[in-house]
């Protein structure tokens, strides 16, 4: 025979569910775009957690869409077959070589292993390039950087049939070109660009950084567009996180309610974003 008795963490749990319930409501039937990067491909636990977070999203009545990266698998694969990058201002030059092996990594090794971690946490997920059933069509960024490819002409259809069935659209950052080209898109740009095209509730975009922060070093946990042209105006963002947020800009400006800049090294960083009243990033809105 077992007993139990009451202690503070199963109460502290009961509690977090029962605040949780609003959020769970709120968010049910809605459509939330990852963006997944950085450290949590690096780790299998990493992996392992983030998958658990999205298969419980689907549970509980989100339409969740993935679209990863991939950079840091692209270097070791190029480097292994000793094929040479060229850059332009900082930009990778995705010449013919390149653009095979950019396909092959994405579509194949990480794509397909999201999909598996996903499968292993209960979830029904199906992976996807934006290549599939004409889900993005791009059209040449700039001639010198070779098979870059800019979002312009988008289907969600197939997307919408996977949510009918409960799966979980995973999605490499590839596009079709009008004559038969395969391009490569940036990962930001390419999960914007869907949010977008499906009116997403929520873009979360998950990097190794803990949000956009003010000029003293501070996290600013929720802030709007014109907040963010003032302070890339004047250089409190900067850098790498320019593109983020201009990613996060464009979206809202498309429809997308609102997008968040989140450190996807936090645990459950998915779920505190969207259930609590606090957040675990920065909240981009209108």
């Amino acid at each position: 025979m077992k007993t139990q008795e009451m202690n503070r963490d199963w109460i502290a749990t009961a509690d977090t569910l029962s605040r949780a319930l609003p959020y769970l409501q709120r968010y049910d039937g809605a459509t939330v775009v990852v963006k997944l990067g950085g450290h949590a491909m690096g780790s299998d636990d990493a992996m392992e957690s983030f998958a658990r977070d999205i298969v419980l999203l689907r549970q509980v009545g989100v339409n969740p869409v993935i679209v990863h990266g991939g950079g840091p698998m692209i270097n070791a694969m190029l480097e292994k077959l000793a094929i040479r990058s060229d850059f332009v201002n900082g930009k990778r030059v995705t010449d013919a070589a390149t653009v095979e092996v950019v396909e092959m990594v994405l579509s194949g090794v990480v794509n397909k292993r999201i999909v598996q971690a996903l499968n292993r946490q209960g979830g029904r997920a199906v992976g996807l390039s934006g290549k599939d059933a004409n889900l993005i069509t791009c059209d040449q960024t700039h001639p010198d950087l070779g098979f870059v490819g800019t979002p312009a002409e988008m289907d969600t259809a197939v997307l919408e049939t996977l949510f009918e069935r409960d799966m979980i659209p995973v999605i490499a950052p590839l596009g079709g070109g009008r004559h038969g080209e395969t391009f490569n898109i940036n990962g930001d740009t390419a999960a914007g660009a869907i949010a977008t095209a499906l009116k997403a509730d929520r873009l979360l975009l998950l990097t190794d950084v803990a949000g956009v922060k003010n000029a003293d070093g501070a996290v600013l946990t929720e802030l709007t567009a014109d907040d963010i042209r003032s302070l890339t105006q004047a250089g409190v963002i900067a850098g790498g996180m320019i593109p983020k947020t201009e990613t996060a800009l464009t979206a809202i400006e498309g429809g997308v309610r609102a997008a968040a800049i989140l450190d996807g090294r936090a645990p459950n960083a998915v779920l505190l974003e969207l259930f609590t009243e606090h957040g675990a990033g920065s909240l981009i809105r209108p």
